[in-house]
């Protein structure tokens, strides 16, 4: 199971394996309890774990950063439901952290999400982006000779013949007669009293 699959449901507790995505949903699997499931996008929104920035105080971090840090940490998980022992807990972990940003239900899911990618043997790790160029070196840049760029005749071609309808359009135009104008509208005739 790969990190980069693994995504979060708003609305839906725990962590989930992405699937498959639709353009209505995506199909998911809880990594909790491992029922297979659609969800709907009209509904949800998805969020996957690699793409989540924690707040600290200087600039925000990956989710990676601070879940790596908590599982080097020698620190025992705290209860989940004790909010003073998760504030300590990640004043030891990761002191970095704004505390008056990050809420304790914030913390509270970092706990809960290491606990199940732990279970589930999900290695945290962010995916590096392949590189398709290879480096040129200097020596090599020297040996390209530069392309010199023919003028394009075809445009130019174009362009004439485009003068030349242009010219044919207003020769024919003072030769149709114009159109005429609408006629006013005639105001309804007064009716006679009759006296």
């Amino acid at each position: 199971m790969e990190y980069n699959k693994i995504i979060a449901i708003s609305g839906l507790p725990g962590l989930y394996e992405l699937i498959n995505s639709k353009t209505d949903g995506a199909i998911v699997r809880s990594l909790e309890d491992g029922g297979t499931r659609f969800v709907s996008a009209r509904i949800h929104s998805f969020s996957h774990l690699e793409s989540i920035e924690v707040y600290t105080v200087r600039d925000n971090v990956n989710l990676v950063e601070v879940l790596k840090a908590m599982d080097s940490s020698d620190e025992k998980l705290p209860d989940e439901k004790d909010n003073a022992a998760l504030v300590k807990y990640f004043q030891k972990v990761y002191k970095d952290l704004d505390f008056d940003r990050v809420y304790s239900s914030d913390l509270k899911k970092m706990v809960k999400w290491l606990a199940v990618l732990k279970k589930n043997k999900v290695e945290i790790k962010l995916e590096e982006p392949e590189q398709e160029e290879t480096p040129v070196t200097p020596a090599e840049e020297k040996t390209e000779e530069p392309v010199k760029e023919k003028p394009a005749k075809a445009p130019a071609k174009k362009e004439a013949k485009k003068k030349v309808a242009a010219k044919k359009e207003e020769e024919e135009e003072p030769e149709k007669k114009p159109a005429k104008k609408a006629a006013a509208k005639k105001a309804p005739p007064k009716k006679k009293s009759g006296k």
